[in-house]
């Protein structure tokens, strides 16, 4: 008998809806934790029952009621049950993301009010910079899962109680979340989220896509960004579908396979890492060749998704950022039902999505129940939706000036709509430059055709003020290894980037084609600030890091630009350097043996073998000297 689809009633929200999944399958596994070799695992009961003993601890410090109480944690089970318990008791979650800076984490607690905060699983070069931002006195206490070395309270010992007695009611207009923006310019602003957004939007979804108890999902992007917050928290507190979580990217593979997902959720630069695991194995032209002959295309397709670990998914989802459109169609070419979608934090993502049998390559498809969208005259996105936020905390002027007189969401995106309605972005309001020459340019679009290369993990397309665009990419991890070894490898990645760069130029108008191609040996990580902690690129910094350089790039009459890729000389240096070694150990091997001859013996009877020797030793002597003068 199939499972039942979770209806929605009148005035419950998302902790009622988790709270009747506990009472309706106490023993079954809600929550599968790694935890190095070994495997925690949480039913319905096992998670309500640690949840509430946590509540009753919030509850006796005396809280105000509502207080805001922040979570600083990768993804794991505790995070979700620190959640409900702040939920329980009447309080606000603020969740913290993993890897901002000591400014910027002492910036969302202090703005958002913060009283109390959970530490959580987080890596040791992100607790030694976040812990300088925590207010002084502020009262913490730690998961199970935690940076060594703490002196905070332990949830083991706190949760060692009963349970609360009466947990809140809480309101469908009730304040549930601030959702700081990772903010790809300047300080986040605090999205006020209500517990009416974060169920209704659940529905809806649900309404077309009917998830159940028997679902599965593997839940690894950030909870404190709001997709994941949506369809790793909301949506199995809704359905009761059994969460998954994972021990780190080196156990990426095996936590995925024990997951077996049947929704799978992503983003580009990830959907693009997954590719390139592929290509490690097996070359794309093999793969395309494979996939064009009937007889073996159905196996082909069932051992790359066995491989990806995709083989149980029905429905993927790839948000925060376009994907380009060759790498959707590869992966639809496999038989994976992968699906655009899109939204922001300040609808609570629920916006656009292609809708299946209604896809279409290029677009994030139709607005979902309940959401109105128009194209104004400047050619801005506007929209109403249902997971709409209240507003941004402590900060009216942004607010006003991101709604407009008659209530519509501005979403700072360019978009155009096809016949259907179905919606396409075709770029960012605040990220059009104008060069030089006074033309304007949007580089999203651009950014995606250098994405679309197998070879190439990012793309930046910059030039404001400048006489031409020019475009900054970032090598896949494989790529940028075999530049990094030199010689005909990396000639062939030059070859290979200067034809992609003439082929994207052809598509593009005049005003828009790329002067150059930079290729950077360096890394984009939220933890340097170059993306966002959803994997959007920075634009400000990575136009700030790479300023200096933007003269010498212009004057250059080079069409690939290699930048910081000096390893090439080094690797040569090094492979002269064991060559002298070599040669002197050759020498000397072979003057012992001439050594060791009779001393009778004279040199008219030394035979041809010998003489051949002592040439030879002659020879590799002079190139020794030679290649030391080199190195000099």
């Amino acid at each position: 008998m199939p499972a039942e689809i979770t209806k929605e009633e009148p005035g419950k929200v998302i902790s009622d809806y988790i709270l009747d999944q506990c009472a309706k399958h106490p023993d079954k596994i809600f929550l599968t934790q790694p935890i190095g070799d070994e495997v925690k695992m949480w039913t319905f009961a096992q998670f309500v029952s640690e949840s509430k003993r946590m509540a009753a601890y919030i509850e006796s410090l005396d809280l105000p009621v509502p207080s805001q109480i922040a979570i600083m944690s990768t993804n794991c089970a505790w995070w979700l049950m620190a959640d409900l318990a702040i939920m329980l008791t009447g309080h606000v979650g603020v969740p913290i993301y993993p890897t901002l800076t000591a400014e910027t984490t002492k910036y969302t607690l202090e703005h958002s009010e913060s009283k109390l905060l959970f530490v959580g699983k987080l890596s040791g070069t992100s607790w030694q910079e976040m812990k300088e931002g925590i207010p002084e006195g502020m009262k913490c206490i730690t998961f199970p899962l935690r940076p060594d070395g703490l002196d905070f309270d332990t949830w083991e010992e706190l949760v060692a109680r009963d349970e609360i007695k009466e947990v809140k009611k809480r309101q469908p207009e009730e304040l549930a979340t601030i959702i700081y923006t990772s903010g790809s310019t300047g300080m986040p602003k605090g999205v006020m989220i209500s517990f009416d957004s974060m169920t209704c939007t659940i529905f809806g979804l649900n309404a077309v896509f009917r998830w159940t108890s028997e679902d599965r999902y593997l839940s690894y992007l950030p909870l404190s960004h709001g997709m994941e917050r949506w369809l790793g928290e909301c949506l199995p507190f809704v359905t009761g579908m059994q969460v998954f979580y994972t021990d780190g990217l080196a156990t990426f593979g095996r936590d995925l396979a024990r997951c077996k997902p049947t929704l799978f959720v992503s983003v580009p630069r990830l959907w693009t890492k997954f590719q390139q695991g592929v290509f490690r194995t097996v070359s794309p032209n093999k793969l395309n060749t494979m996939m064009k002959v009937p007889v073996v295309k159905r196996h082909y397709k069932k051992k790359v998704m066995e491989s990806l670990g995709f083989d149980c998914v029905r429905v993927a989802f790839s948000g925060s950022a376009p994907l380009p459109p060759e790498l959707l169609s590869w992966y639809r070419a496999l038989g994976l039902r992968l699906l655009e979608g899109y939204g922001m934090t300040e609808n609570f993502n629920y916006s656009h999505v292609n809708l299946p049998g209604k896809e279409r390559v290029g677009y994030v498809g139709l607005p979902q129940k309940g959401v109105q969208q128009r194209i104004a005259e400047d050619g801005e996105l506007q929209i109403k939706s249902p997971g709409m936020m209240m507003g941004y905390y402590k900060n009216d002027e942004a607010t006003s000036e991101t709604f407009t007189s008659d209530f519509w969401l501005r979403t700072g995106d360019k978009g155009e709509l096809d016949e259907l309605g179905r919606l396409k972005i075709t770029g960012r309001t605040k990220e059009i430059f104008k060069t030089s020459k006074g033309k304007y340019v949007a580089p999203a679009p651009i950014e995606s055709m250098f994405i679309s290369h197998p070879l190439v993990e990012m793309a930046f397309v910059g030039g404001r003020g400048e006489p031409a665009a020019h475009v900054i990419i970032l090598l896949c991890d494989e790529s940028k290894k075999a530049a990094k070894m030199g010689g005909e490898q990396k000639d062939e990645i030059q070859e290979e980037m200067e034809a992609l760069l003439n082929k994207v130029n052809d598509s593009l108008a005049e005003h828009e084609k790329m002067q150059f191609l930079v290729i950077v040996n360096e890394e984009w990580l939220p933890e340097n600030g170059f993306v966002t902690p959803t994997n959007k690129i920075k634009r400000s910094k990575i136009e700030q890091e790479h300023l200096q350089y933007l003269d010498e790039w212009y004057e250059s009459d080079s069409k690939v630009i290699w930048h910081r890729f000096v390893v090439r000389r080094l690797s040569l240096v090094n492979m002269m350097r064991n060559s002298v070694k070599s040669i002197e150990t050759v020498s000397r091997s072979s003057l012992e043996s001439l050594r060791s001859m009779s001393f009778k013996q004279s040199t008219a009877n030394v035979s041809r073998k010998e003489m051949n020797k002592l040439h030879a030793i002659d020879k590799m002597s002079e190139m020794r000297d030679a290649v030391r003068d080199w190195l000099k």
